[in-house]
């Protein structure tokens, strides 16, 4: 079964992401294991971060993600949501302020992130109905 959650924000409403299937790993667990996680949102660039409770090491890591990509940030705990490039990109592709464990990825644009404002309150839930 595909785990998915649903990142909700006054700005743009829910969006739904699944966590990947080849990355079943420790921190897509305690990620699922954590939610619902709620926060304020922090802006680097076009990528969207904030602190969670989780705590998890480096494995399978990256710096260099693609746009859509959802990954956790061991040093800030954070979760982190990248739809463009970042103040650390060489170029469009969006790249992590240091390494993360990507585990899952946004269904549909991205782009509409860029509509969260820095501070916004974020929700993350497991979906468990069918979006409308």
């Amino acid at each position: 079964m595909v785990r998915k959650i649903r990142i909700k924000n006054t700005s743009i409403g829910h969006v739904s992401a699944e966590f990947l299937k080849n990355k079943n790993t420790k921190t897509a667990d305690a990620i699922w294991n954590a939610l619902p996680i709620e926060a304020n949102a922090n802006l680097w660039g076009e990528e969207i971060y904030f602190s969670t409770n989780v705590n998890a090491a480096l494995e399978n890591s990256q710096d260099l993600v693609d746009v859509g990509d959802i990954a956790y940030w061991p040093p800030g705990e954070a979760f982190c949501i990248f739809f463009g490039p970042t103040p650390a990109s060489t170029d469009d592709q969006p790249r992590a302020a240091s390494s993360v464990n990507v585990f899952a990825r946004v269904r549909g644009d991205p782009s509409i992130f860029k509509k969260v404002r820095d501070g916004e309150r974020m929700v993350i839930e497991r979906e468990t109905t069918r979006m409308r």
